[in-house]
């Protein structure tokens, strides 16, 4: 091994591009720009106590450049990223498993677990959760909504007396949003991939064949024509119609709630409402972990870091403070949310939602699945639309 250090390697001129491996690190570690300095940091204190030289390396498009490269011979150690990756890594025989034991893994939320189990396998250190909620504005709204029907009309109360322009905000754009729209498309009674007996997606369930999927969509389309939901409402620019009082009711994630504690307006956090009548509204829930790649020159370093430094209070806590998701550790969001309970009003909302699926299927449904959406708010028929959808993803799928 090297002499003990830990570097960053040189910005590649393309940002586009993977950077070039460090042949003369022990480790080499690639993560996006977001956690890098934590990550960093960890890499820091590992390469000092074991006497070796860790590379970390910033990467765009992750999932993409470390599938390039595992294919090349050219793969880092470690990679983190979503845990929906995971289906198409491990497809491509890129990743492997990690060995977190029974007492390690009641270290963390279950659902993190679940997140990165894959094929009965853990194949990643999970260290937060992500999903979607209502936030709003507690003077112009000050009681959660008990249904879809109730903010609706709560909405249009506010624009009919000169209060707020929009009854809502979601993103939904010209392609469309199916990960925000998800809880209004399970509520509906839509699904987007069954289950099998041992809990894990089955890509042969497509549920946007079902008539329940026209149903859900019919209803996502009533929402448009009522101008609850607007295309031209898009992740862009929805964040400014909630911090600048525009509406009372925003449906997003804890990656916008910096910009919105620090607009002042006053807010509260509360479960994506259901229809009335209506199934549960679910979420989908997102995983972020750290990956060992299966064709990296040193596994065992990377399995040595993954599981006994990356996997610590002190590592996950850092990258808290960077994106304030619910940390994966529990001890670490126990601590967290004694100083910011809003915290718990995240982890509130997805407690019962569904995780991303990780099958490789998934990839095919985002672009089909969210246009469909967008035209039926738009006014387009919702049977037609989402058949079509629906066999665009089959033929994909195969």
């Amino acid at each position: 091994m090297s002499d003990s250090a830990s570097a960053e390697a040189p910005a590649a001129a393309d940002p586009s591009a993977p950077p070039v491996i460090d042949g003369a690190a022990d480790l080499v570690i690639w993560t996006a720009q977001l956690e890098s300095a934590a990550i960093q940091a960890a890499a820091d204190k590992f390469a000092a106590d074991n006497g070796i030289k860790v590379s970390v390396q910033i990467v765009a498009e992750g999932r993409t450049a470390f599938l390039n490269a595992s294919q090349a011979g050219q793969a880092p150690d470690l990679i983190n990223g979503a845990h929906d990756w995971i289906g198409q890594l491990v497809q491509n025989g890129a990743i492997d498993p990690v060995q977190l034991d029974a007492a390690t893994q009641a270290k963390f939320n279950p659902l993190a677990i679940k997140g990165v189990t894959f094929n009965g396998q853990i194949y990643g250190v999970p260290y937060d959760l992500g999903n979607i909620f209502l936030v709003r504005n507690t003077d112009m709204a000050p009681e959660a909504p008990k249904s879809v029907e109730d903010m609706v009309a709560s909405g249009k109360k506010l624009v009919a007396d000169g209060k707020a322009s929009e009854i809502m905000a979601l993103p939904v754009g010209a392609n469309g949003d199916p990960y925000h729209m998800y809880p209004f498309f399970t509520s509906a009674g839509g699904y987007l991939f069954g289950k099998s007996a041992d809990g894990n997606y089955n890509p042969k369930d497509l549920g946007l064949t079902k008539p329940e999927a026209t149903a859900a969509m019919a209803k996502i389309g009533e929402l448009g024509k009522e101008g609850a939901l607007k295309t031209s409402i898009d992740g862009g620019n929805l964040v400014p119609f909630f911090t600048e009082k525009k509406t009372a009711y925003m449906i997003t994630g804890p990656w916008n709630l910096p910009d919105i504690k620090k607009s002042g307006v006053p807010f509260a956090i509360s479960p994506v409402p259901a229809f009335e009548g209506g199934a549960a509204a679910k979420p989908f829930v997102t995983v972020d972990a750290l990956y060992v790649a299966s064709k990296g020159k040193h596994k065992t370093v990377a399995q040595e870091f993954a599981l006994n430094y990356f996997a610590s209070d002190e590592v996950s806590s850092a990258l808290y403070k960077l994106s304030p998701r619910q940390p994966a550790l529990i001890s670490v969001y126990d601590q967290e949310v004694a100083a910011d309970p809003v915290l718990a009003d995240v982890a509130n909302a997805g407690k019962d939602g569904d995780i991303l699926p990780a099958i490789p299927e998934m990839a095919s449904v985002w672009d089909p699945f969210g246009k469909a959406q967008s035209a039926v708010i738009g006014g387009a028929d919702p049977a037609t639309t989402i058949a079509a959808a629906a066999s665009a993803i089959q033929a994909a799928i195969g």
